[in-house]
C-alpha cells in the first residue's frame, strides 16, 4: 500500500509547478482538471487520478463553502494543488476560502488593473494586502503551524480570470500586477 504524505504547508505546488515549468523546457505543463459538481468523492477520486491541480468552481457550479471545505479535504488526499474559483471577486469570500485551506484562488471577471490589485490584496496580509488575520483554522493546520504568519503571504497563489475583450486589451497592465501569478483567459 503506497504511504500517503502530507502536502508541506510552506509550499504552495500549484506556485511550485508554474516555477517549474518556466524554468525549464524539458518540463511538461501542469495538468488539471475542473470540479462542477459538490461532490467530495468526485474530488476524491480526481485527487488520486495524477492531475497536478483541479479547480473546484464556485462561479457556474452548485458548491457552497461547506462543500468547498469537503472537497478541498478530499482534493488533499490524493496530493493535487486545489484552486477555487471564487463566485465573484469579492475580500470576504477571498477570506473564507483561504482561511478553509485554499492555497490558490481564482478571480473571475477581472476587468482592469485595479481589480487585479484588489484580488491580489485579498490574499495577502499585512504589509501587502487586506486579508483579514485569524491564527486557528484550517489553513494554519489548526494553530500547529508555527510559521503560518511569516509564510502565509508566500504560499497564496493568485489567479486573476479574463473574460472580456476589454479586460484582454490590458493583458499587460494586469499581468504586471505584484502578486498576479496567472492568467485565465476565457
Amino acid at each position: 500500500m503506497a504511504k500517503q504524505t502530507k502536502q508541506n504547508p510552506a509550499r504552495n505546488a500549484f506556485l511550485d509547478a508554474l516555477k517549474h515549468t518556466a524554468d525549464s523546457t524539458m518540463r511538461a505543463k501542469p495538468l488539471g482538471t475542473w470540479l462542477m459538481l459538490a461532490s467530495l468523492v468526485t474530488a476524491e477520486g480526481f485527487g488520486h487520478a495524477g492531475f497536478d491541480w483541479l479547480l473546484i468552481d464556485m462561479e457556474h457550479a452548485p458548491p457552497e463553502f461547506t462543500d468547498v471545505l469537503h472537497m478541498l479535504q478530499a482534493v488533499d488526499c490524493g496530493g493535487a494543488a486545489p484552486i477555487v474559483r471564487l463566485a465573484r471577486n469579492d475580500a470576504t469570500l477571498a477570506k473564507r476560502a483561504l482561511d478553509m485551506g485554499a492555497p490558490t484562488l481564482m478571480f473571475p471577471y477581472v476587468q482592469s488593473p485595479e481589480e487585479a490589485r484588489g484580488a491580489v490584496a485579498s490574499t495577502k496580509y499585512l504589509p501587502l494586502g487586506t486579508r483579514g488575520f485569524a491564527a486557528m483554522h484550517r489553513a494554519s493546520r489548526y494553530g500547529t503551524w508555527s510559521a503560518f504568519s511569516a509564510q502565509a503571504n508566500d504560499t497564496t497563489a493568485c489567479i486573476v480570470q479574463l473574460e472580456t475583450p476589454e479586460a484582454v486589451a490590458q493583458l499587460e497592465a494586469i499581468v504586471a500586477v505584484p502578486g498576479v501569478d496567472a492568467l485565465f483567459v476565457g
